[in-house]
């Protein structure tokens, strides 16, 4: 069965009509079609109010429905449904988007959308909430985009469909396209503008007003460079005027960072700007790449802290070890915390893409400006003139009223009424018919004195108005007047810093720290910390602050490992590069930036640390004192494998109260026993013994007797004695008495001896809650490092002491 056709049959008249087309020129006709809608429609902005069809519509739309500043938002799914529906024929989603670029700060330096919702944030790491979510109103500074536009200021356009008008372009009160930049790919060619400061970009078009023959350089005096809103660095100015002379030109843009402690234990890099488009996502996932890929170094950690409260806030730990100001270079060089901007100033110049410079964006703009103002002030004037023709109609008609209502009265009809009011007062048809709509009750004594008023106000206006369009001088000036207002109202302080050069002082840094010399320092509140480098520090009385008691130091490498000995009798590795760093002082050291021990020490109950040694096998080893009156001397022998070793073996209820580096071995070792009694002997009379050993007897203690000290003291330095006297009851501290007396007053006896007596008792007092024996000049602390000052010198061996009203906690002697 055959099939039959559907096809409709040519009507009989048809005749067939073949026309032969170059494919070549067809296809050359079309696209120049295309590239041309894509370039005028679409792609890239107009030179007179910065912006592209797309955001023209959007700014003017919420215009037409009222969403000013001062109303109330709207969803953003609406805005783009009445943009789509009568003026842009394309889809919603490139209309939400570039609604939501203009609502986002990071991207424009003056926004002109008030967003309410998510809209993305920088680098779009985040993408913004759907339109059906987010809400949004004209921003404070779009007001002055589309004002006077219904004053005849610019030219309509028909829409997509004919139905509806739309402006060829917008009165634009301020140079949109320097502030806010601008980007876009068109046919052949591309536009990428950086935005500007207002209150520069302003000022610079100020001056070319006052000034049309000024030059590039002076222009630049007001406008240095691009103010991106992200802020950041420009390094390299060459390229920015390059742009600004010939319209294209390139720099580079350093994200803002600070080397700052980040923990106790770490320094890091605080990124708190970023360059322009680059958000911090991408900067950890390049960051996290590279160390994967082992090409970046001394990176311990990433983390983004950005909130709401404190903005941008990346913190990239740095490992100990390395310099951050390094490691903050290599980061410049292989991640995007520096990027290239690629300057092309190619905008619309009466439908033409042309590439501008600084001052012919400023030219075409004011010339703009110029035509903007010349016509509304040319709509104002048209506008009063007319409303004062109908004034003067009416006040003629005051004048005799009577006759007016006479001429009315006996009219047949209000044709007539007309008719009669045009001959018998020489009165124009407008006038007349604005004198019979006027109700009765407007024509009394007082509305005339108005209408007078009127009359002379409107004449006022018109003589200002003429005088601004017959005079280019003073349309200049008003032009400048109303840019000065606008850069008062909206102008902000500059966000990115200029540099003519990045300097080499940075790159000229060594990526790791070198193993140089330097003291780690303990004090008196359990503050660790290594020096800048090895050299001693003169403990002076002039400076003293908080944290001031140094109560151990010892000489080390900034690589090398130090060893912390505690009252349990343990000995833990330290690794010096992790201790944090002091900058060098020649006096009065300070362990204010130092970090707690806890950070790096894991210490039970009530265990304490007593002092830092040396892991140096050649030294004459570590002497320590107990509780019970052991003293021991430790042979210098510590494993590099192990973290944690055991000095001594204690035994139970007996703990360290005191330890020493021996650096000659001649030191004299000084126990004060909590009865009062010192005893002093030469370290040479106790032998050194294996770290197992559980030392010898040290001091003789009597009967309910305890050791509160033990020292060493170099024979060849000049040393004190200081004690203070308590009680086992209650003990006033107004009779409380301490004593400072040379330590050359103490002979010296045998080991497991007594000692001498070093401070006689008085009324009350029954023991010594404090004693040490050291260099002289002593210090003395309160637990929170506040310094103490000391009495004054006592000769004599066994005094009672002087009233002694502070509470010390803490002795040491200088740092040497």
């Amino acid at each position: 069965m055959a099939r039959r056709s559907t096809k409709t049959p040519p009507p009989e008249d048809f005749e067939e009509k073949i026309l032969d087309i170059d494919v070549v020129d067809e296809m050359q006709g079309s696209f120049l079609e295309y590239a041309y809608s894509v370039i005028y429609s679409r792609a890239l902005p107009d030179a007179r109010d910065g912006m592209k069809p797309v955001h023209r519509r959007i700014v003017y739309q919420m215009n037409e429905m009222g969403l000013r500043p001062d109303r109330g938002y709207v969803k953003c799914a609406r805005v783009v449904g009445e943009v789509m529906g009568k003026l842009h024929p394309h889809g919603d989603a490139s209309i939400y988007d570039a609604l939501v670029r203009m609502a986002q700060p990071f991207s424009m330096r003056l926004p002109l959308v008030d967003g309410h919702g998510n809209f993305g944030s920088l680098g779009n790491d985040d993408p913004p909430a759907a339109m059906r979510y987010t809400e949004c109103r004209m921003a404070d500074a779009t007001s002055l985009m589309t004002e006077s536009i219904d004053e005849d200021t610019v030219d309509f356009q028909p829409n997509y469909d004919g139905q509806e008008r739309e402006p060829v372009t917008l009165p634009a009160a301020y140079p949109n396209l320097l502030v806010n930049g601008a980007s876009g790919i068109a046919v052949g060619m591309a536009t990428n503008m950086p935005p500007h400061n207002l209150g520069e970009v302003v000022a610079a078009a100020r001056h070319l007003i006052k000034h049309p023959a000024a030059d590039l350089e002076t222009l630049m005096r007001f406008v240095p460079g691009p103010d991106l809103p992200t802020g950041g660095r420009i390094v390299g100015l060459t390229g920015i005027k390059d742009a600004y002379e010939k319209g294209r030109g390139t720099f580079r843009i350093r994200a803002t960072a600070t080397v700052e402690d980040v923990s106790a234990r770490r320094k890091g890099l605080v990124v708190t700007e970023l360059p322009f488009t680059v958000g911090p996502e991408k900067v950890i996932a390049k960051i996290k790449d590279l160390v994967s890929a082992k090409k970046l170094q001394g990176i311990a950690d990433v983390k983004d802290l950005t909130d709401r409260s404190h903005g941008l806030r990346l913190v990239i730990e740095v490992k100990n070890g390395f310099v951050p100001e390094a490691v903050l270079e290599q980061l410049y060089k292989l991640t995007p915390m520096e990027e290239t901007f690629g300057i092309n100033n190619v905008a619309l110049v009466d439908g033409q893409p042309l590439t501008l410079g600084l001052k012919e964006l400023l030219e075409v703009y004011l010339d703009h400006r110029f035509d903007v103002v010349r016509r509304r002030s040319e709509f104002r004037r048209t506008k009063r003139r007319d409303r004062l023709h109908l004034v003067e109609g009416l006040l003629v008609a005051l004048i005799d009223i009577d006759e007016v209502i006479r001429l009315i009265r006996s009219s047949d009809n209000s044709a007539q009424a007309k008719e009669r009011l045009i001959e018998h007062f020489s009165l124009s048809d407008i006038q007349t018919q604005y004198i019979l709509d006027t109700p009765l009750r407007r024509l009394t004594r007082f509305d005339r004195i108005e209408l007078e008023s009127e009359r002379d106000r409107l004449n006022g206006e018109i003589d200002e108005l003429t005088g601004i369009l017959e005079s280019d001088s003073e349309l200049r000036k008003l032009v400048s007047t109303e840019l000065a207002a606008v850069s008062k109202k909206f102008s902000t302080p500059r966000r990115t810093v200029l540099l003519e050069s990045a300097g080499s002082a940075v790159t000229a840094v060594p990526l790791e720290v070198a193993d140089d010399p330097c003291r780690v320092l303990l004090s008196s509140t359990g503050l660790l910390a290594r020096t800048v480098n090895g050299e001693a520090l003169e403990g002076g009385d002039g400076r003293r602050t908080k944290h001031d008691v140094i109560v151990s130091a010892v000489p080390a490498t900034a690589r090398g490992d130090v060893g912390a000995v505690t009252s349990a009798g343990r000995l833990l590795r330290i690794s010096v590069i992790d201790l944090p760093q002091l900058p060098d002082t020649a006096s009065a050291p300070s362990l204010s930036g130092g970090a707690a021990v806890t950070e790096f020490l894991a210490l039970e109950g009530d265990e304490t640390l007593i002092c830092l040694t040396t892991l140096d096998e050649s030294s004459p080893g570590l002497a320590l004192g107990t509780l019970q009156g052991v003293v021991k001397r430790v042979v210098p022998d510590y494993p590099t494998n192990k973290d944690e070793l055991e000095v001594i073996s204690l035994k139970e209820g007996d703990r360290i109260v005191g330890g020493v580096e021996l650096r000659t071995g001649e030191e004299d070792l000084v126990f004060i026993t909590s009865d009062a009694q010192l005893l002093r002997y030469q370290a040479a009379q106790v032998r050194p013994q294996g770290r197992a050993a559980g030392g010898m007897a040290g001091v003789k203690l009597a009967e309910g007797a305890s050791v509160i000290s033990f020292t060493a003291v170099d024979p060849a330095v000049e040393a004190v004695v200081f004690t203070v006297t308590g009680s086992h009851g209650t003990l006033d501290d107004s009779v409380r008495t301490a004593k400072l007396t040379p330590l050359d007053q103490y002979p010296r006896k045998g080991r497991a001896t007594g000692g001498v007596r070093c401070q006689r008792f008085l009324k009350g007092e029954d023991m010594l809650v404090l004693g040490w024996a050291g260099a002289s000049p002593a210090r003395a602390a309160r637990k929170n490092g506040a310094p103490v000052e000391l009495p004054e010198s006592d000769p004599r061996r066994d005094g009672s002491g002087t009233p002694f009203a502070p509470e010390v906690d803490v002795l040491a002697g200088p740092v040497l």
